[in-house]
């Protein structure tokens, strides 16, 4: 009963601290202010100590580590947004706009785990027969982690559109000439090329606001880098999965629909960094497979949960 009560209130505490992270990094975007960045970042540590520790305290009670249900997974969730954040920071990589995705992915969770679900959902339950097995930590760990790196990869693709999109207009709409009309849109000025250190394209618009071109180069590389480790993690929890079940159920691939997404979301991401790696694509082109991989990732994990079908319909939503 100490266990539970102490969970709930640090639940709701950490919710909170979410909420006025996103609050602060948000207020960063408008500002730049340094001071709010950092403590952002605090802020964010602190959050990460709360989760951790609703965790800890769901595990210790219920006997078993926490990925047995949604509000569980979730919860895991916000967790690795928080933590995706603070390594990038202790490696001395975090650039001032990261805070921007990681806390309201961080928060949105958190907030849909705490106050979405209904509180039959949210209690503890014993694992089922075909859960009990070494393979639970290994498959859903790897599948939560690939989610989360995905998803901020696709944000960061889905940023980069926002942006690009509205400087785009903005040059069009100033340009009075006919032939620079027709001439910006087959342009890709904002492409960067790290070797040279200068822009590919011979011909480009200045505009004057050199923090937003930085910050759309930075967008388009951290969003490759985070859908190129979470592509690999992806791929690392599909094979996992395919001997647990093999394990479990006798076949390591049954088409359920859970496994069909997966297999949808794996080639999403891998047409992707083909687009990248073979084609040689920058810029728009590749930000918007990315945009449509979110949604993907998004119907791949709460698909089966919404329709409470197949083999991998624990704790669904409905």
């Amino acid at each position: 009963m100490i266990l539970s009560t102490l969970e709930h209130i640090s639940a709701h505490v950490s919710f909170s601290l979410t909420f006025v992270v996103t609050l602060i990094y948000w207020g960063t975007l408008v500002y730049q202010s340094e001071e709010l960045s950092s403590s952002g970042g605090k802020g964010m540590i602190v959050t990460f100590i709360c989760i951790t520790g609703v965790l800890v305290t769901r595990s210790l009670y219920s006997g078993h580590l926490p990925l047995s249900n949604l509000y569980e997974s979730f919860m895991l969730l916000s967790w690795i947004s928080s933590m995706i954040h603070i390594v990038i920071e202790v490696r001395g990589q975090a650039v001032w706009w990261l805070g921007a995705i990681t806390a309201p992915s961080a928060m949105l969770t958190h907030g849909f785990a705490t106050l979405g679900l209904p509180d039959k959902m949210q209690q503890s339950a014993m694992l089922v027969p075909a859960l009990q097995s070494h393979w639970l930590m290994m498959h859903v760990s790897m599948i939560l982690l690939s989610y989360a790196t995905l998803l901020c990869g696709c944000l960061s693709s889905i940023a980069f559109l926002i942006i690009t999109f509205r400087i785009n207009r903005k040059i069009l709409l100033s340009a009075d000439n006919s032939f620079l009309r027709s001439f910006l849109p087959n342009k890709n000025w904002y492409l960067y090329d790290q070797e040279k250190k200068d822009l590919k394209d011979p011909f480009c618009f200045p505009f004057s606001n050199y923090r937003k071109w930085k910050l759309i180069i930075q967008l388009d590389n951290w969003s490759y880098r985070a859908i190129g480790l979470g592509f690999s993690l992806l791929t690392i929890g599909i094979l996992s999965g395919a001997v647990w079940a093999n394990e479990a159920w006798g076949s390591y691939w049954s088409w359920d629909p859970k496994e069909t997404w997966a297999l949808i979301t794996w080639t999403i991401f891998a047409i992707y960094l083909h687009t990248r790696i073979n084609r040689g694509w920058q810029g728009e082109k590749p930000a918007i497979v990315a945009s449509l991989g979110f949604f993907i990732v998004w119907i791949c994990y709460l698909g089966v949960n919404l329709l409470g079908i197949g083999l991998h319909s624990y704790g669904w939503l409905i």
